[in-house]
């Protein structure tokens, strides 16, 4: 019974999780989702590995960066298109661009998992089940740099 109850909750929180999450697509038009539950059923579903970005949109230089020079590039969106699902978790400090409440408690959850030195930006590679198999943050070079530094970073894993 306490089995039962116990998977009943955890679909419910999930459902609430996911009801809430945004997909929304980037300038390169791939889709970043804002949900870590929904992120890891994707990745466990597809057995892909996650790619977890905790940025500061409006305050963080280097996320600014990060995101223009490679997330926004289409050379990033061809490599990661089918190799990772996409999740980003923004904190933003300016009032005009702040996140609804239920967005906001999304992407705390996800700091308090993956990201409880508040480091900015820090990218975080999940394997499907969840376990952290990298970290790593901005680094100069655009998006063809990137793609083959992340590559580096799971071909150790």
């Amino acid at each position: 019974m306490r089995a039962l109850l116990l998977n009943a909750l955890t679909i419910s929180l999930f459902a609430s999780a996911s009801a809430v999450a945004q997909t929304s697509p980037s300038a390169s038009g791939l889709a970043w989702t804002s949900s870590l539950p929904a992120a890891l059923a994707q990745a466990k579903a597809s057995q892909r590995p996650v790619l977890a970005v905790f940025s500061g949109s409006d305050w963080c230089k280097p996320c600014m960066l990060l995101k223009q020079e490679v997330f926004d590039q289409p050379e990033f969106a061809s490599y990661a298109q089918d190799r990772f699902v996409l999740a980003r978790f923004d904190f933003p400090r300016n009032k005009k661009n702040r996140l609804d409440p239920a967005q906001t408690k999304l992407s705390e959850d996800a700091a308090a998992q993956l990201n409880k030195e508040g480091s900015f930006p820090a990218v975080v590679l999940l394997s499907p089940e969840g376990k952290i198999l990298a970290r790593t943050g901005y680094r100069s070079g655009g998006a063809t740099a990137y793609d083959a530094y992340l590559t580096q970073l799971l071909a150790k894993k």
